[in-house]
């Protein structure tokens, strides 16, 4: 008797997990947290391990990673592990890669980049600059973005979606902003740039977006 009112007990528990509601929020993830997205030229590697960062985050569809990071630095996104390994974009496809600017190119200027999270699965993210030396030495990390909620529609369409600063603080939605992704593809750098605005009301979030 006693087996079987456990084997009920696991059964229930099982049920109320698996009916468990979803997480009714998307996440802005900040890369290193405190430690930004930089290169420590004394030390000769990056300022932080993250990968290790990386393990301990959840990573889901609609997500957004920051990279709190200057001009000295690059943001590429790829889904090829072969660009990946090589820390550079010489090999990758069209589709399959992209480049970050902040809008600004003075070196060392300061730049927030906002990336969101658009393909589920394995994404790779790495640093080429100094002739890949900063991806070599720690600029890089992978992650496995989950399906979660999904994509938001301002984000549901096909790629490159409308890439803007994702929720902050603040009373007011801000304007659009522009960040060129660069797809790669030996030399080949995209021109255009693309603007969005996100469909939700801003003003109700303090730093994620809320489903309700």
């Amino acid at each position: 008797m006693a087996t079987a009112t456990m084997a009920n007990l696991t059964a229930i528990i099982a049920l109320l997990i698996a009916a468990a509601p979803p997480s009714t929020a998307y996440t802005n993830h900040t890369v290193g947290d405190a430690a930004g997205w930089f290169f420590d030229t004394a030390a000769n590697t990056s300022a932080t391990n993250y990968s290790n960062w990386a393990v301990n985050q959840t990573f889901n569809l609609g997500d957004f990673l920051i990279f709190n990071t200057s001009s000295n630095m690059t943001v590429i996104q790829t889904s090829n592990d072969t660009t990946y390994l090589s820390c550079s974009m010489d090999d990758s496809q069209d589709d399959d890669t992209f480049q970050y600017y902040g809008g600004d190119q003075q070196f060392e200027k300061a730049l927030t980049v906002a990336v969101p999270l658009i393909v589920e699965g394995t994404n790779y993210y790495f640093s080429d600059a100094d002739d890949s030396i900063q991806c070599q030495r720690g600029m890089a990390f992978e992650i496995r973005v989950q399906h979660g909620l999904g994509l938001p529609p301002s984000l549901n369409q096909p790629p490159p979606p409308p890439y803007i600063e994702p929720p902050g603080p603040g009373s007011a939605p801000p304007p659009p902003i522009t960040v060129t992704p660069s797809q790669g593809n030996g030399g080949f750098r995209a021109a255009a740039n693309v603007r969005g605005v996100f469909s939700v009301l801003l003003h109700l979030l303090p730093f994620s977006i809320l489903i309700f």
